[in-house]
């Protein structure tokens, strides 16, 4: 079977490193699959889940704030903003940071607080999913 290699960066430090037969992450154009040998490609991530996926199909996730990701056809690389292990996400504080999220987009009156608060609201909202998500898998 192909494999394709995946890494997953941060400011913090490199996340994951290895090599797996299909990456799955949230572009800003929406999820795209990443197969061995696919085409090269730059596009931007939003926040969400990126999923990398085994030979037996068992899944790892990593939670990013959003990023880049290029591909060429036999490596991977997410340079995420920030990216935490699926392990590393709570659920409660992500559920916290949501309902902050929306009371502050409720209260915002200027277009500029609008719009800040709009971004950070997508954000925790994908934290959120994330957490539900790889509580499951744990």
């Amino acid at each position: 079977m192909a494999t394709i290699k995946v890494d997953i960066v941060s400011a913090e430090g490199e996340i994951h490193s290895g090599v797996t037969s299909m990456v799955f992450a949230p572009a800003k154009m929406g999820e795209v699959g990443i197969a061995p040998r696919h085409a090269p490609m730059l596009t931007p991530l939003s926040p969400g889940e990126v999923r990398v996926q085994d030979e037996n199909g068992k899944e790892e996730g990593f939670y990013i704030t959003g990023g880049l990701m290029e591909v060429q056809p036999h490596l991977v690389t997410v340079l995420a903003n920030t990216a935490l292990r699926g392990d590393q996400l709570d659920e409660a504080a992500a559920l916290a940071s949501q309902q902050e999220a929306e009371a502050a987009l409720k209260g915002a009156s200027e277009e500029t607080d609008i719009v800040r608060a709009q971004g950070e609201l997508a954000e925790a909202r994908a934290r959120y999913r994330a957490a539900q998500k790889l509580k499951g898998q744990r």
